[in-house]
């Protein structure tokens, strides 16, 4: 039997499908919405998050909130364009979904390691 590339799929696919159902509205809630809302100084929250930014974890949570939902949605958009019977073949999408979704993961780690 040949082997697939399908569990790694998956487990990214679902990791990032529970980021985005459990984590990710109250991530967006307390980083983007109540710190500018509620703060009577908008430096002070530019600061926090900039604080969160430069320690190592921070970085690491912040990559993990980029690179699953990425995973996530480009499987999911992968299987959709695979049941609408897309004339393509397999192999170019399966580089182009995950390989857009691994490239902007790189480029988000890169990024986060620049700052």
């Amino acid at each position: 039997m040949r082997r697939s590339h399908e569990p790694v799929a998956w487990s990214l696919f679902g990791a990032g499908g529970m980021l985005l159902a459990f984590i990710g509205p109250g991530l967006v809630l307390t980083t983007a919405l109540l710190p500018w809302l509620a703060a009577d100084d908008p430096q002070a929250t530019h600061a926090a998050i900039g604080a969160l930014l430069a320690h190592p974890l921070g970085k690491l949570l912040v990559l993990a909130c980029v690179a699953l939902p990425l995973f996530h949605t480009l499987h999911r958009i992968y299987h959709g364009l695979h049941d609408l019977h897309l004339p393509a073949p397999r192999l170019p999408l399966q580089l182009l979904c995950y390989g857009g979704a691994t490239l902007l993961s790189a480029v988000t780690g890169w990024w986060l390691l620049q700052v």
